[in-house]
Parts: C-alpha cells; structure tokens; sequence
C-alpha cells in the first residue's frame, strides 16, 4: 500500500496534488493515518531519546522532517474526516471516529513534548544563525506560532496534569463528533408525508423539493403507503419550502417544532439523539482544560488566539449592537404582528414568522424568495461571481472535465485558478454544493490542502467548498434563493483567503494561523458584491427567458437588503452571548443541562423582542460552538463583519470594481496568510482601524 493517494495520470497540474476519491475507502484512508501516525511516533520516540543539544540548523531539519511527517496524517485522515461530512456511511463514521482518540493523543503528546518544544526555542533563540535560505519572515512566525500551540497545548504542565489534559482532548475529540452525528441523525430521521390539502401555498420549486423527497422515501421504503407524491423534512431547502410559503399553519408548527428541538428531549419525532448529556459535558470538559493551563474559565483559552482581549471586551460589543438594533427588531415586530392580524391569524407565533415575512416583502418590494429563484441558476451566478473575481483581483477559474479529476460524488465539480496576468496557477477547488442524504447540513469551507514551497517541491493549496442548496430538478440546473447566493459569495470568500496566498509556509499559509475572529472578514466581504447594481446584473439570468433580472426587482432587491435586519442582528447577538457566557462560566459548581437552558432564556430576556415557545431547544443543534471551531467565538461573525463592512467602505469611496483596490485587499489581506496580526494586515490595507460606523449603516440601524 503506498502512503499517499494521488490522481495519477491526471491531465491537471501535478502540483495539485488532487486525491483519488475511486482509491479512498474508509478502510484504506485508516490504515494510511494509522500507518502515518506510526511513523511519525516513531520520529517523535528519536526527538525525545536524544541526549544532546544540537545546532541550531540541525533542530530547524528536525522539526521540518516532523512537520512533513505530521502533514501526512492530516492529509489521510482529512480526506476521511470530508467524507464524515458530505458522504457519511456507518463505515466512513467507524473508521473516522475509531481514530479521534488515537488523533488526540497524538496531537496532545505532540503539543506536550518537552524536546521537541525545545528545539523551537533554539530556533527561535538563535534564528539569525540559520542559513540564508531558511532565514525569512515567514519561517520566524511560523516557528513563534508553533511555540504558542505548545503552551496552549500544556507542555508545562507536570506528568500528572498532561495526562489529564490528554484525557480531557481525546474525550473532547469523541464527545464533539458525536454531537455532529446526533445532529445529523435527528435531521434525517424525520420524514413527514403530505396530503394534498396540505400543499396550498408552497411554490412550484418547493413542490418539486418535496416530491424529490417523496420520491427518495419512496425509495428508502418501498412498502410505504404515503397519501400524495410529497414529504416534508427537515433538510433545509425543504424546510424552508414549508416553513416560508405553506399556508397550512398546523404544518408549519409541525415543522418549526421538529427543527427547533432537533437531538433533544422535546423532539416530537424521536429523543434518541438527545445532545443535552453531551453539550455538558463538553461544557465542564473544556473548563478543565483551561483550568489545567491556570486560566479562569474556556473563553480565556479561546482568546489567546484571538483579535479581541477579553470576554468583557466581546460582551460590551454584543451588547452595544443589541442596543442599536432593538429600535429596528421593536417595529419590524410590530409589522409581523400587523400581519398576523391581517390573516386572520390570532396571535403571531414563531412558526408564522418566515411565512409572514415572505407576505410582508412581497407586499413592500414586490418580491418572494422563490420567484427570485429562476433569476439565479447556479451556473449563471458562478460565471458572475468567477466574473466579480476577475475584475477584483485579476484571477480566472477555469472548470475541470470529469474525465479529469475523481470526487465523492457525481455532483461535485472542480476548478482551477489561475493569475490572470502572469497565467499562474494558484490552486484548486472542489465545489459540492446540494443537499443529500448523509451529509452534514449548512455550508463550509475545509482548507484541505495548504499552499507549501519546500527543498524545491510546490504543493498549491486546494480546498473544498460545501453547501446544502436545492438540487437540480429534472433537465433545470438548481435555482438558487438570494439567500444561498449570499452563501455562495460566503465560502467563496473563504476560499479566496485559503487560494490566493503567497505564503510558502503552510503553517501560516492562507487561513492557517489567522485569528479566528478575523477569518470571516473576507467571506463577509465577499457578500457585498452580490447585491450591488452591477453585481446583481452579473450573477443573474433567467432560466427560461435568459434575461437578467429586471431593474424593478433588481431595484427592490436592494432596497430589501435591510430587510428585517433588526431582527437578524438580535439573532446573531443572541447565538454570541449565548455562546460567549457558556464559556466564560467561573462557578465551582457543576454545569447542568437547566443551568444551559437558563443561560439562554437570561439572554433573550435582556435582549430579545421575539420569545420562542418553551419547547424550543436551540442550543441542542448548535454546532458551531459543540462540534465546530467557533466555541466562544461566535461573536467573530460580528466582530469581522465591522471589518468587512469598513473594507468594502473603502471600494465604495473608490468605486466598487476599482481593480487598483481590490488589489491592494488581495495583496494586504488574502494573500498574506497569518504572516502579520490581522489588524496589521487590515492597517496596510485601509490605513487606518476599523470602526463600527460601516456596519451600522449597511445593515440600515443607523440613518
């Protein structure tokens, strides 16, 4: 068996380096980490069986040989931990989750190894020593972000403390992937068969969404009597296809009910994935960490690799949002409950919201989401948004022949891209952008490939973009909502970040190193270009008449870009308090699962104009903070939009397509990785700090 799966013979670059997915079993994709993770123990055993001190070129060798030796892991089980989320099968999820705790230890034995951290601190002591070709900037920081992990990791600690350190991030690793499954579970657990008087309202492509789902039920269970072509789940295209247009109320509740009490005890479908044990758990197991590391509560640890300096800090700033946004949120409430009243509905309840916003905005813009949909099939909105790059930041993406490369599914496909002057190829990106069985829901990007130029040898960075859009329905290519094309822009943005580095280093190459709470800023500003006059004309086309949007609606689009962003920012504000105070809990007294609950119930009874029913267990799905990496850092959203919307102020002084712009932002942001702090990057680009002045102002909470 070799040690690496690559698409051999490819017509493509070679280095790419793409993956053979026809090669990639969960049984081979496990035995190659566990093959790597052998290897690489047995480099760190000679690390820490020296007896001598070496030099300090000699210790930068060892550490290299380490790092590539470390990367092969990362690249084996990567492939198989992408598979756990687009393609899951129960032996894709065995094999991933049999190796998290030997992952864990690893890592954590890795972060906690007394020699090898000192062979970074004779590097870094003695850095102007090595030769010339290693003595750069972005060797430097790499190594000093390699010496904060070790501490972060705990290699002060004593014998006894590491070993419950290491406790504590193998259970973490086990107990966060189950979250994900329950997650997952839940969501396609449910299935809801439809009568046909239960369909009023719910648009054509909505239809054909749930008869695409009836048809898979069908499928799943063949025996299955069902009272009409269509079922309801809660899969999120589907989901909303109900939730926004059905005119069934009863349906809706159904619906809302499910979703919003998902892997919980309160689920009307099936409390066999309750997280509730779980989210305490990992709750009481990462205060243990930073208590172990002599810090006050988790959110402290979190910061460490963060813009923002404290809890207080973030608080204040969530705070000071709400605050602004509330006046908005208090009449666009008073407009709902206008509405409800006008339908002869008795009291505005949670699950009429998205049902009465749609009438709502149809009725102020002339506008529903699902007529927007005809306008923005996928392939058009990518030839706009490949079009929008172009202009921005002088690069081109050229799409690969299938016969080319290999993928986990027939759906996904791939691009190149290249430097549009210099004809560069920069990297690579896989696009797998619909929702199906097996897959985890909303949308990410994973930095699968890091960009590195090592000994002569190039790998070019290369990434996978996911999202959960509706499918194409017979011989019609998907039809996005403005919503999933703002999504789109989102990852794309994410994507720029990760692709158009020119870091060597892979330890600090692209979104590798760069706080947490300023790796939104390019995907957020990204979203910007979608719903300006010239954009809007670039991604838009109609899938019958093949006309762009017309100037009515394109005009109404943006005037509905502030749509009920009162609301939305009291949304956001919630999920980041609710997150942040989870983490920063001080009290020697066990966490319980009530003490979560109240937690969140405090919150919106500070700032909230909309209280959900009793039942509603949104905690229980959120995971963001309980699988993902944005445990006391939700608040980053919000934080890097201040700097998204303050960036894209300056192409607004500029003029929003100044190519001389939107290269000083690929050159000063997107392609210097973690090389300088991110507030030093967004100094060189705008010239000044950010202010919350452009953030108010677009989301329309100031005049």
């Amino acid at each position: 068996m070799t040690d690496t799966i690559n698409l051999t013979g490819s017509p493509l670059n070679d280095n790419l380096h793409l993956v053979d997915f026809d090669k990639a079993t969960p049984e081979t994709l496990q035995a190659l980490t566990e093959q790597a993770l052998h290897a690489a123990s047995c480099q760190l055993d000679n690390i820490e069986a020296r007896q001598d001190m070496p030099d300090v070129a000699t210790a930068f060798a060892i550490i290299s040989s380490f790092d590539d030796a470390t990367a092969q892991i990362w690249r084996h089980f990567g492939i198989l931990s992408h598979l756990n989320s687009v393609a899951s099968t129960d032996d894709i999820r065995h094999a991933h989750h049999a190796l998290l705790p030997k992952l864990s230890a690893f890592g954590t034995r890795t972060g906690q190894s007394t020699a090898l951290y000192q062979l970074y601190q004779l590097v870094h002591d003695e850095f102007d020593k090595l030769p010339d070709e290693l003595r750069h900037d972005a060797q430097k920081r790499a190594i000093n972000k390699g010496l904060q992990e070790f501490v972060l990791s705990g290699v002060a600690l004593d014998d006894e403390k590491k070993s419950k350190f290491a406790a504590i991030e193998s259970q973490l690793s086990v107990s966060c992937a189950k979250f994900a499954d329950n997650i997952m579970d839940a969501t396609y657990h449910f299935a809801r068969p439809l009568k046909q008087d239960e369909l009023s309202g719910i648009s054509s492509n909505g239809l054909a969404l749930l008869k695409a789902a009836g048809d898979a039920y069908r499928a799943k269970n063949p025996n299955a009597s069902l009272p009409s072509d269509y079922v309801a789940t809660l899969d999120m295209p589907c989901y909303l296809a109900v939730m926004e247009f059905a005119d069934n109320r009863a349906l809706r509740e159904q619906l809302y009910h499910a979703y919003n009490t998902r892997a919980s005890d309160q689920s009307p479908d099936t409390t066999e994935f309750d997280n509730a044990d779980l989210m305490v758990e990992i709750l009481t197991l990462r205060k243990q960490k930073a208590e172990l590391l002599g810090m006050s509560n988790y959110s402290e640890y979190s910061l460490a690799t963060k813009m923002a300096d404290s809890s207080a800090e973030i608080e204040q700033f969530l705070l000071q949002l709400s605050a602004a946004a509330k006046p908005k949120a208090i009449a666009e409430l008073a407009e709902l409950e206008q509405a409800a009243k006008k339908f002869g509905l008795d009291k505005l309840q949670a699950w009429d919201i998205a049902y009465l916003s749609q009438k709502i905005r149809q009725e102020k813009f002339n506008l529903s989401s699902d007529a927007l949909r005809p306008y923005f099939p996928l392939p058009v909105v990518l030839d706009g948004l490949f079009d929008i790059c172009k202009s921005l930041f002088g690069i081109r993406f050229v799409q690969a022949d299938k016969a080319h490369f290999s993928a986990w599914h027939d759906d996904v496909l791939f691009y190149t891209l290249y430097d549009d002057d210099s004809d560069t190829l920069l990297g690579g990106v896989y696009l797998d952008l619909f929702a199906r069985a097996g897959k985890q829901g909303g949308a990410w990007l994973d930095d699968f490939q890091k960009r590195q130029i090592k000994d002569g040898n190039t790998r070019l960075p290369v990434c996978f973009i996911v999202g959960n859009f509706a499918p194409p329905l017979g011989d019609k290519p998907s039809l996005l909502s403005f919503d999933e094309v703002n999504t789109l822009f989102h990852e794309f943005g994410h994507a720029l970040h990760h692709l158009l580095t020119q870091i060597d280093v892979a330890a600090i190459a692209g979104i590798n190193g760069v706080e947490w709470d300023a790796v939104e800023l390019p995907s957020q500003f990204m979203e910007n270009f979608a719903i300006t006059d010239v954009g809007i004309g670039k991604i838009s086309r109609h899938i019958d008449s093949g006309e762009t949007l017309p100037a009515d609606k394109k005009d109404a689009l943006i005037a509905a870009k502030n749509f009920q962003t009162g609301l939305q920012t009291l949304r956001q504000m919630e999920f980041g308090l609710f997150d942040l105070r989870l983490h920063s809990q001080q009290s020697d007294t066990s966490l319980s699962y009530q003490d979560i609950l109240q937690t969140a119930n405090t919150i919106r009874d500070e700032i909230a104009v909309i209280t959900p029913p009793a039942y509603q267990r949104m905690g229980n799905g959120f995971s963001h903070i309980f699988a993902g990496g944005y445990a006391a850092g939700y608040y980053s959203y919000i934080w890097a939009e201040v700097l998204s919307a303050d960036a894209f102020g300056k192409f607004e002084e500029d003029g929003i397509y100044n190519a001389k712009t939107g290269r000083a932002f690929r050159q000063e942001i997107l392609a210097q990785g973690s090389l300088r702090d991110a507030k030093d990057n967004y100094l060189a680009f705008r010239g000044r700090a950010a202010t919350t002045d452009a953030l108010l102002r677009h989301r329309g909470l100031v005049e």
